[in-house]
This record gives structure tokens, C-alpha cells and sequence, in this order.
């Protein structure tokens, strides 16, 4: 197993979880990022459903080589993977500046949108 990835498990696959995320979530903006989260109950046996599961995009019209999407799509997963949501939410995160930023923006980007995320979570909570 690899110790630097994010495991199938922790990624949004499959075209139901996508359109109920993108129907039903909620969505904010953080520096570069736009994320839209659903949040989903706990099992509370710790199965693979009790993790977040995500989905990064960059779109291709702002960024017209596959270089370079891949290497925001890989900046914004590793940065997501150092600072990962314990609870158990989809969330979606859209690269939306226009230029490539360094890796330093893009954790500091990911950072203030978990932090909103987290917000939103005590806010249902509550």
C-alpha cells in the first residue's frame, strides 16, 4: 500500500453520490477553491462509510493541458490528504483561480475551506 495516497475509499465515485452532492450540498469559497459538502451519518462501527470521501476538479477551460490540471489536481489532493475531515461528509473541491498558484496557496486555500467546512458541520449540528 502506498503511505503518501488517498485510497480508493476516501474518493467520490459513481454518478448517484456526484449528483447528490452537487443537488444537496452546501458550497462556499476559500481563496482558489469553491467546495460544495454533504454531510452523511455516522455508521458508528467504523466502516469505510464513516470516512470523507472527496473529488477534485480543475476545469479544463481555464487550463487547457492535462499537465497542468494534473498537477493542481494532485497539489489540492495532497493538501487535503495533510489536513483530512474526520467526520463522515462528501465534498467536492473546484480549483477556480485562474493561474497556477504554489503548493504553499493551495494548503493554505484547503485549510480555510476545512475550516468552513467544520463550521458548517457544528452549524447542522447544532
Amino acid at each position: 500500500m502506498k503511505t503518501f495516497a488517498l485510497p480508493k475509499s476516501e474518493r467520490i465515485s459513481g454518478r448517484s453520490a456526484l449528483l447528490n452532492l452537487l443537488e444537496k450540498g452546501k458550497g462556499g469559497t476559500a481563496g482558489c477553491l469553491r467546495f460544495k459538502v454533504v454531510f452523511r451519518e455516522a455508521s458508528g462501527n467504523g466502516s469505510a462509510d464513516d470516512v470523507s470521501r472527496i473529488m477534485v476538479s480543475v476545469p479544463k477551460k481555464q487550463f487547457k493541458r492535462a499537465v497542468k490540471r494534473n498537477l493542481l489536481k494532485r497539489r489540492m489532493r495532497e493538501a487535503y490528504r495533510l489536513q483530512k475531515i474526520v467526520a463522515p461528509c462528501d465534498i467536492l473541491f473546484v480549483y477556480i483561480s485562474r493561474e497556477v498558484l504554489p503548493y504553499e496557496t493551495i494548503y493554505n486555500d484547503m485549510s480555510a475551506a476545512l475550516a468552513r467546512i467544520a463550521a458548517l458541520r457544528d452549524e447542522q449540528n447544532a
